[in-house]
């Protein structure tokens, strides 16, 4: 049963990198680091729709760790299309995404969460003649991996969960986690739970779905600095994975992407619908499509729904942003910002996330990106 399980993260895994640090990559080589069958076909299909129009130079931006695998292909696909045009991402954190955009050093930044209105107030120092603005682009399940010898399945739940990385719950075999797994085979063994060591957007992402789905469990508000005491921190996305996937008896939280790539296995999440949901980029799809826009003017942050219990829908996401200026863009990297977001934004760029793990913005919305991002200036 786990061979299988994993066999199906290792056939499904085509597409996802697992490249740490900033991507740069020039339109005449790079290193593929994304195996045999998700690179040649897959971008000299998706270039030849990928218009260059003004791109030139070089395009900086950082954030979001969420989007790196998905800002690995993109980077890929468009600079294959693009000759002259680099695109460098530096995957760090929402967090300092923000404030290296708030700084004025990228041309956009990426950011599991909305900005806030003060981060908003000084983007209008950058922005000259408006402001940041927050444009969906990544959708996607927060996986909750774990590494349990002689344990290939697992079911939990909000309040269980929220117990878990509160360390209120220290042991694999508390009555919590059994009457969730009824005929499992649970160790007494101390739960080793990892989290972010830097401020996160999947950080704070988790605590809203903790807050809306286990408001008695979960008592600390949801922001990108890991809240609750205990436990142990790794830094990104990439870190967390690695942790788990190295010590027996531990858990924690990441983008789907980092779990296929290094084959862990995930929690399904007990709703209370008619079944556990698994963690796949179809499933968090099903979520994400009754996200509505809550953001005014161009700005397209998202209201979801973490407390749904429709069936198959995987309730535990995130939407990573770009965040970009609406007018007072730089001039010198205007034409590669609006090009390369058209081509992200573009069916053919959406298409790219499912391959990855991710899962597509729902069409509806996705059309007034593509709106705002043609209306940039």
């Amino acid at each position: 049963m786990k061979l299988q399980r994993k066999n199906r993260l290792r056939a499904t895994a085509l597409g996802a990198l697992a490249v740490s640090g900033a991507l740069v990559l020039t339109a005449c080589g790079s290193d593929d680091n994304t195996g045999a069958d998700a690179g040649g076909d897959k971008t000299s299909a998706a270039a030849s729709n990928i218009k260059c129009d003004d791109a030139k130079g070089q395009l900086r931006a950082s954030g979001s760790s969420a989007q790196k695998n998905a800002m690995d292909l993109w980077v890929k696909n468009y600079m294959a299309a693009c000759s002259g045009v680099e695109v460098n991402y530096s995957s760090s954190s929402s967090g300092e995404g923000i404030v290296a955009f708030n700084q004025g050093t990228v041309g956009f930044a990426g950011s599991d969460s909305a900005l806030k209105p003060e981060e908003v107030a000084e983007s209008k120092k950058i922005c000259k003649t408006g402001q940041g603005i927050n444009l969906p682009m990544v959708g996607g399940p927060i996986a909750v991996g774990f590494h349990l010898e002689g344990v290939d399945k697992l079911t939990l739940d909000a309040p269980t969960l929220a117990k878990i990385f509160d360390t209120k719950i220290k042991k694999w075999n508390d009555p919590a986690i059994a009457k969730l797994n009824e005929g499992a085979k649970l160790p007494d063994k101390p739960i080793q739970a990892f989290h972010r060591s830097e401020d996160s957007g999947t950080t704070q992402n988790l605590g809203k779905y903790l807050n809306a789905a286990a408001p008695s469990d979960w008592k600390y508000e949801a922001e990108k600095k890991w809240p609750a005491p205990g436990g142990q921190a790794a830094s990104g996305s990439s870190g967390i994975a690695s942790q788990v996937k190295a010590v027996d008896g531990s858990i924690g939280y990441f983008e789907l992407s980092y779990a296929k790539s290094q084959e862990i296995t995930t929690v399904d999440i007990n709703t209370g619908g008619a079944a556990p949901v698994e963690a796949t980029s179809e499933n968090a799809s099903k979520a994400i499509a009754a996200a509505k826009v809550k953001g005014t003017g161009k700005d397209l942050a998202l209201d979801l729904d973490y407390t749904t219990k429709a069936e198959g829908a995987y309730p535990l996401v995130l939407v990573t942003y770009e965040v970009v200026c609406d007018t007072g863009n730089k001039a010198d990297t205007l034409g590669t910002v609006k090009s390369f977001l058209t081509y992200t934004a573009s069916a053919e760029g959406q298409k790219v996330l499912t391959d990855a793990g991710y899962a597509p913005i729902p069409e509806a919305i996705n059309a007034k990106v593509r709106e705002t991002v043609a209306g940039l200036s």
